[in-house]
């Protein structure tokens, strides 16, 4: 099932001869259950891609529906964008962002709370959802005392909390080692086909994309080539 259409999708930042065109007619697509590559280097559009397709970055035009239901078509359609982000979209930032005076549990939980879930529920849920990611055994830690990696299983958690159909991912391993940086997008692959969620991944690590079900390449702005059922390196 089609869960993410993007057709025609541009932005651009200024105006006149001052303008910059950061995304030229962007099209693909993810399903249900998909994980799905962005690659390219820094500066070549990816995180404004991600940042415009969760609506945080209005486009300048272009169409994106989820789940079969237009939320941007040249303009925002009228939905309440920020209610729709909650139930539907989760996004694990490249600045991972946890609340430092928070525990894992309770970073996690806070976005269930925001979302009208009880604070009882919430924490409950929070913890299964790190025992899942495999990091409950952390779940009454601060950030600053979890790993680089054990932060990003966290922030996963907190971007899984509300159960979004569409699972954004900014260079998850940019941080990471590469035995760790590997652990997280099996991770992801694992969420993907577990939860039948759409994962969109940013990366410019090429070590990192085996196993992805598509892979789209960035290059300035634009889609330049796009590779099915990529293979393991060797």
């Amino acid at each position: 099932m089609e869960m993410l259409q993007v057709q025609g999708l541009k932005k651009v930042f200024g105006s006149g001869e001052l303008s910059i065109s950061a995304l030229q007619e962007i099209n693909f697509s993810a399903d249900a259950g998909e994980l799905v590559a962005l690659l390219g280097p820094s500066g070549s559009g990816k995180s404004t891609l991600l940042l415009c397709i969760s609506l945080i970055l209005e486009p300048t035009a272009g169409l994106i529906a989820m789940n079969g239901q237009e939320i941007y078509h040249d303009a925002p359609t009228g939905i309440d964008v920020r209610r729709f982000r909650r139930e539907n979209v989760g996004f694990v930032f490249q600045a991972i962002n946890l609340i430092p005076f928070l525990t894992a549990t309770d970073n996690v939980a806070l976005a269930m709370i925001l979302n009208g879930v009880k604070g009882r529920v919430a924490r409950r849920r929070a913890r299964e959802l790190l025992d899942y990611l495999e990091v409950g055994h952390r779940a009454d830690s601060l950030p600053a005392l979890l790993s680089g990696g054990e932060q990003q299983r966290v922030a996963i958690g907190r971007a899984l909390a509300n159960e979004p159909p569409l699972l954004l991912v900014d260079e998850p391993t940019s941080a990471l080692d590469t035995e760790r940086g590997a652990r997280v997008m099996a991770l992801l692959k694992r969420v993907a086909k577990e939860r039948n969620s759409a994962v969109i991944v940013v990366t410019h690590d090429e070590r990192m994309i085996a196993g992805f079900d598509s892979i789209y390449r960035i290059r300035d702005g634009r889609l330049v080539t796009e590779a099915l059922d990529p293979k393991p390196p060797g």
